[in-house]
């Protein structure tokens, strides 16, 4: 029976001190190894919630913290760190979600109608060019505020600076994780029914994790910011817990 002593008892291999910290999609692939199982179970928390009718950017927003603890490796406890997201970012994301749905919104319809009118006049094609711009930074921009909002609370003038900063700094890998959520749900289309149980398992949390995991170093960054381009962050912190 010793080996089966040894299965529960026994020192893994451990990691080499001199091993070279992994990043990129290493990094990524490393975590997801890690976590696959949370993330499981995270998916099904957030289809409940949206079951219960509660309203998506809140799940959102709940979702997002899970996985910003995913990814900076710290302890979860699944349900209570969920739950207590889901209350705590409640109106806030809300609102956000609110706000950035309808500007989102107004972009695609822009593009859609600019598209119809380059057919047979080319110089809507300058208009076309600024809308899918416009729409594709409000995009990133909703992403970074996501992942920033639920990483340390701040007034709503200096979260919206600080995700158009970071939305600027690095759009390339949000760019990327947005592709990627596509291409989730493209398979999804693609292969049904054999496809049938991925929103289930695991389309939600995985694209938001690859969201966060996107965001999170140029959320990082602007944090880190001199306090001179974070006017009176600490004495405005106390006025946001609404917006």
């Amino acid at each position: 029976m010793q080996w089966l002593r040894d299965m529960w008892t026994k020192e893994g291999p451990g990691i080499p001190k001199n091993a070279p910290k992994k990043t990129g999609l290493a990094l990524f692939g490393q975590t997801f190894a890690r976590e696959w199982w949370e993330m499981l179970k995270l998916n099904i928390l957030f289809i409940l919630a949206a079951l219960l009718i509660i309203p998506l950017p809140a799940a959102l927003a709940a979702m997002a913290f899970v996985c910003v603890a995913f990814v900076e490796d710290r302890n979860t406890y699944l349900l209570r760190d969920f739950l207590e997201a889901l209350r705590r970012y409640f109106w806030r994301a809300t609102i956000w979600g609110l706000l950035f749905a309808v500007a989102i919104g107004l972009g695609v319809y822009a593009i859609g109608t600019y598209a119809s009118a380059a057919r047979d006049n080319l110089m809507m094609a300058v208009p076309l060019a600024i809308a899918f711009v416009v729409t594709v930074f409000l995009s990133l921009m909703a992403c970074h505020l996501l992942v920033l909002m639920v990483m340390r609370d701040m007034p709503a003038k200096t979260l919206l600076q600080l995700s158009a900063i970071a939305s600027i700094i690095r759009p390339l890998p949000v760019m990327a994780a947005l592709l990627f959520v596509a291409g989730l749900w493209l398979a999804h289309i693609a292969f049904y029914p054999v496809s049938v149980f991925m929103p289930a398992t695991l389309n939600f949390s995985i694209g938001m994790f690859a969201i966060t995991f996107a965001a999170h170093r140029a959320a990082m960054m602007v944090l880190a910011l001199p306090v001179a381009t974070q006017p009176n962050l600490q004495a405005e912190a106390a006025a946001a817990k609404h917006i």
